[in-house]
């Protein structure tokens, strides 16, 4: 089996990060070809800012060969406090995805280990994601759990 390296996206990055969020959503569902376009422009240009700025942080799986084949990242906003975290930041981890031929390998887990490491090195309390089908059962086993988190749709 090949090596996988993980290592920290840059802006040069962009085209693949896009790649996976954009796979990630269609293969859950639910979105034509147009919806995708539209998220896939606005998350350009959110990436755009925020991977020079600091407040988006990717990470990507490589083979020796240069390949991505996996990636994942972390969104980081301002936020006020609250009795669980009393910080004045929080994180969501995104965009977790790998290629299907690259699956079972145990690629994404080391992706979200090195997320949440990260996480902890930089005094994160938690760590926030909304899973997919086909990750709840990695992220359950992570020691993540449901919250009490509700959403209002207002288009």
């Amino acid at each position: 089996m090949e090596e996988i390296r993980i290592r920290t996206g840059r802006i040069s990055d962009i085209a693949h990060i896009l790649h996976h969020r954009r796979a990630m959503f269609a293969e859950m569902g639910g979105a034509d070809e147009s919806v995708l376009d539209r998220m896939q422009e606005a998350s350009e240009l959110y990436l755009r800012e925020a991977l020079v700025s600091g407040i988006y942080r990717a990470w990507l799986a490589e083979t020796e060969a240069g390949r991505v084949v996996s990636g994942g990242g972390i969104a980081i906003v301002p936020w006020p406090g609250s009795p669980d975290f009393p910080g004045t930041r929080r994180g969501w981890i995104l965009s977790v995805y790998t290629e299907p031929e690259f699956r079972r390998r145990g690629i994404a887990r080391r992706i979200m280990e090195t997320i949440v490491d990260w996480c902890r090195s930089e005094g994160f309390a938690h760590v926030s994601l909304h899973a997919s089908h086909d990750g709840r059962l990695l992220y359950e086993k992570m020691g993540f759990r449901p919250t009490n988190e509700m959403r209002l749709y207002l288009k």
